[in-house]
């Protein structure tokens, strides 16, 4: 077939016989029939159905894992000790893999992100450690220790209190919970280690208020998830799902370009990556009580790849995959289809050469190119992203919304 592009294998890996038949007939009858409207319409639907799937199957995992931090912070409440801190930091980490790979289906409105949107209290950060509990030459800061101010932790206070008055006074969300786990980040080399008995009652100031904290984060954070799965849900004429699926398919397009454009240029390249280059400090890395930033923004440019592609691999090692944008670009303009391709797999290839970890890499004179080339090949694919846009009849700006 003339035109066709072949995926790098570890970003599209082995397609399916029926993926593989359908695309060959649509590529084949586009190009042979002068792409006719109707033909077209077809294409971008079977590329719109599948975006939805993912994006619901992505929500789904990413739910499943956080029920799993949730139990595992509730045993860990139960009886705290080494053993059972671990297990809920290592629920933590392993809850950061799938939702990393959501934030491509942000920046257009969306349920997660539209006035009325949790993003917020999801996944903002950086978080100011004093804002929620002691740190190091202040051991009476924050909500925890203001007995007067705040005498009742309770879902409604933390969630008031969640940037209120800065964007850095975060109390609620997955960083809320790691700083709540790890502790301040004290070490050239590892992560926070605040030691268990911060929960047990006459180890540490404060351990019941802090138990109680932890617990309804980790609900909160649960509960929006659930909120995020149900807007996608297949089979509900009254969710966002079905209101995407019926909107204009040029609008939808373009919302699913921006979502993967604006994370890679502006958000990832930029806010997540370059700015902690820029700075050499830790406070400004996505995860810095973990250490775990290198694996956030390897799982950002996945969600990007999955988009492109069409393909999202499961938690339990299934995939969904159906027609993605690279099938639609390769029916329109097969040279631009490998083109993006290739920037998605320098991408790739570029975060994943970022060395662990990431506050380390950002100041290592060794490391600091590796780092500055990932911004590069980030900001080169969102580039690439607009460009495809206007190939497909969409305009799209990759610079973060206001």
């Amino acid at each position: 077939m003339s035109g066709a592009v072949t995926i790098p294998t570890h970003i599209g890996r082995t397609m399916h016989r029926q993926r593989t038949f359908f695309l060959a007939v649509f590529v084949l009858v586009l190009s042979s029939c002068g792409r006719s409207a109707a033909e077209r319409a077809t294409l971008e639907s079977a590329v719109i159905a599948n975006y939805v799937a993912i994006v619901h199957t992505s929500y789904e995992d990413s739910l499943t894992r956080t029920k799993q931090l949730q139990v595992a912070i509730s045993a860990f409440l139960d009886s705290p000790s080494d053993a059972t801190l671990r297990i809920a930091k290592e629920r933590w980490l392993a809850a950061r893999e799938p939702y990393g790979q959501t934030e491509a289906y942000r920046f257009y409105g969306g349920p997660i992100d539209d006035a009325d949107g949790p993003e917020g209290l999801i996944n903002a950060w950086p978080l100011d450690e004093a804002y929620v509990d002691y740190v190091e030459g202040a051991p009476r800061s924050g909500i925890l220790s203001d007995l007067s101010t705040y005498p009742t932790i309770d879902r409604d206070l933390l969630i008031s209190l969640n940037e209120a008055g800065a964007e850095e006074n975060i109390s609620v969300g997955f960083h809320a919970i790691e700083f709540l786990l790890w502790g301040q980040d004290r070490s050239v080399e590892g992560p926070g280690e605040r030691p268990y008995t911060d929960y047990v009652e006459g180890g540490a100031a404060h351990a019941d208020r802090r138990a109680r904290y932890l617990a309804i984060v980790a609900d909160l954070l649960t509960d929006d998830l659930e909120d995020m799965v149900a807007a996608w849900a297949p089979d509900d004429p009254e969710n966002y799902r079905a209101e995407f699926t019926a909107m204009d398919r040029s609008a939808a397009i373009q919302n699913i370009l921006i979502g993967i454009g604006v994370l890679s240029k502006s958000e990832l390249a930029g806010e997540r990556i370059f700015t902690a280059y820029d700075n050499q400090d830790q406070e400004d890395e996505h995860s810095c009580f973990s250490d775990n930033t290198h694996r956030d923004i390897i799982a950002n440019a996945l969600g990007i790849a999955n988009v492109f592609t069409g393909r999202y691999v499961r938690i339990d090692g299934t995939s969904v995959e159906g027609l993605g944008m690279n099938d639609l670009l390769q029916a329109v303009d097969p040279e631009s289809a490998a083109e993006l391709a290739s920037l998605i797999d320098r991408g790739l290839e570029s975060v994943r050469a970022i060395p662990a970890p990431f506050d380390r890499a950002i100041i290592d004179p060794e490391s600091r190119p590796l780092v500055l080339e990932a911004v590069y090949a980030l900001q080169d694919q969102g580039d690439k992203i607009a460009q495809v846009g206007t190939q497909l009849g969409v305009t799209i700006n990759t610079a973060l919304p206001e």
